[in-house]
């Protein structure tokens, strides 16, 4: 019988089917940085240990430079795959694929680079913080400091208010929406510039509870019943160059369950708290607005 994380983590979490990893590894935007930054980060000789492995394609990048990398996955089937992936190609014979929880493993050495990609917008459904704050603790009660590099190194996330279109062929359904970002979407209206509501560094201690209060001035007139969230991973810093090796998620844009109307020049209030590694249902019925006209004078948030 599952126990309640196995039953939890069959719904994503760390048992994402086989045939999901295709598009992982058609996304060129994900792969391209994500190689960047492990070629960036790993040097040669150094020791890498990858939490979640899924196909062992990013493990595979650090083989290149490492000298060992430990490759955890916790779906068997996924664990089959990897390995003969692995076999298949160039300094395959590098990664070790362990079969193991990422919530208990600890590799046998100190490592220097942890690679976790359990990365869902706004941090929410996989368990990458959680993931990243048990290893923490347990790495350092084992070795001690200092602990490795992570990459990605930090998550930036926010928010931004829209006028989303609803109709698909005159069947109106508001239901959350995933975008890619480079592409522009006639029936979505940004009313307001997007606002940083929280920043994770993986180096320090990390909360898993995400809360945020916040205020935007309407550019545009319109309905506001969609937020867009936005999730920019910092995969490696580069300080030599003083610049950044960056990874940003599809966007999500999420339906308002009460729309408010706007003009420009109006006072959106914003607010929301989750946990990292919740639900998006759980976002979404957090999620609480309200409108300051342009010529009301100023009231407290939510008052």
């Amino acid at each position: 019988m599952l126990n309640e994380r196995e039953i939890e983590s069959c719904y994503l979490g760390q048992f994402i089917p086989v045939h999901y990893h295709h598009n992982m590894l058609m996304d060129q935007n994900r792969m391209h940085n994500f190689k960047s930054a492990i070629h960036y980060a790993v040097h040669p000789g150094a020791k890498v240990l990858e939490l979640g492995g899924g196909t062992g394609v990013l493990s595979w990048f650090a083989a290149s430079l490492a000298e060992k990398v430990y490759c955890v996955e916790f779906n068997p089937d996924m664990v089959k795959e990897a390995r003969k992936m692995l076999a298949m190609n160039p300094n395959g014979h590098k990664v070790e694929v362990i079969h193991a929880d990422a919530f208990e493993y600890l590799p046998p050495e100190p490592v220097d680079v942890v690679i976790c990609e359990m990365i869902h917008v706004g941090m929410l459904r996989e368990k990458q913080v959680e993931v990243i704050e048990s290893f923490k603790r347990r790495y350092l009660a084992r070795f001690g400091g200092p602990l490795p590099v992570f990459m990605p190194e930090a998550v930036i996330m926010a928010v931004q208010p829209l006028q989303q279109e609803y109709d698909f062929e005159g069947f109106y359904a508001p239901i959350v929406q995933f975008q890619e970002t480079t592409l522009v979407y006639p029936g979505t209206v940004e009313l307001a510039a997007p606002s940083v509501y929280s920043i994770l560094d993986f180096s320090q201690p990390t909360d898993t509870l995400i809360a945020w209060e916040g205020e935007f001035l309407a550019e545009k007139s319109g309905m506001v019943n969609a937020l867009r969230f936005i999730t920019k991973n910092i995969l490696s810093v580069v300080s030599e160059r003083s610049s950044t090796i960056d990874w940003l998620n599809h966007y999500m844009t999420l339906p308002l369950e009460q729309p408010v109307p706007v003009k420009a020049g109006d006072l959106l209030q914003v607010g929301f708290k989750y946990r990292a590694g919740g639900s998006i249902p759980s976002l979404q019925a957090a999620i609480r607005s309200n409108v300051v006209p342009a010529l009301a004078p100023h009231i407290a948030a939510f008052a």
